[in-house]
């Protein structure tokens, strides 16, 4: 991956702005999915999330809570999709990792401490996605390269 996907992760505008509902969408290949995530968090905010608020309203009045449940639903809601209906996987970084490559391989300082969590309900999927938000949010977190991985995995390979 190059140095922009590397740094690619889901940014929204600041909280309670006219923005507030919308990811940072920087230049280049990342943008595809940005957008895809995008729609299904638009669709959550004005029909789905229960509020008393007005549809514009609903998108403005975000607060760094709210964004954090709209990006971890529509997460869930796209891998679940993926996987046809029956299943979700979410790929996390975990720890360093201590062990030495095969001999010929060479050592993924990203790759090889991804770690799979498979789940056969979409509210649990969601739930570990909303417990885990940062994965995905926090800068340096690889957030759009994990959710890329965990798109191909929930789909398989063979699909």
């Amino acid at each position: 991956f190059s140095c922009e996907w590397a740094a690619a992760r889901f940014r929204f505008h600041p909280p309670r702005s006219h923005l507030a509902y919308a990811l940072q969408a920087g230049k280049g290949g990342t943008r595809a999915i940005l957008a895809a995530v995008q729609a299904h968090i638009i669709t959550y905010l004005l029909f789905t999330r229960e509020t008393e608020c007005t549809h514009l309203e609903r998108l403005c009045q975000l607060g760094r809570r709210e964004q954090g449940q709209a990006l971890a639903m529509a997460l869930a809601e796209t891998l679940w999709a993926a996987g046809g209906g029956g299943r979700a996987v979410v790929c996390l970084v975990t720890a360093p990792v201590t062990t030495m490559p095969r001999a010929g391989c060479r050592a993924s300082s990203f790759t090889d401490r991804i770690r799979l969590f498979e789940f056969s309900e979409k509210a649990a999927a969601q739930e570990f996605i909303s417990d885990h938000i940062n994965c995905f949010k926090g800068e340096g977190s690889h957030g759009v390269i994990l959710f890329l991985y965990s798109l191909l995995f929930s789909r398989t390979l063979e699909r």
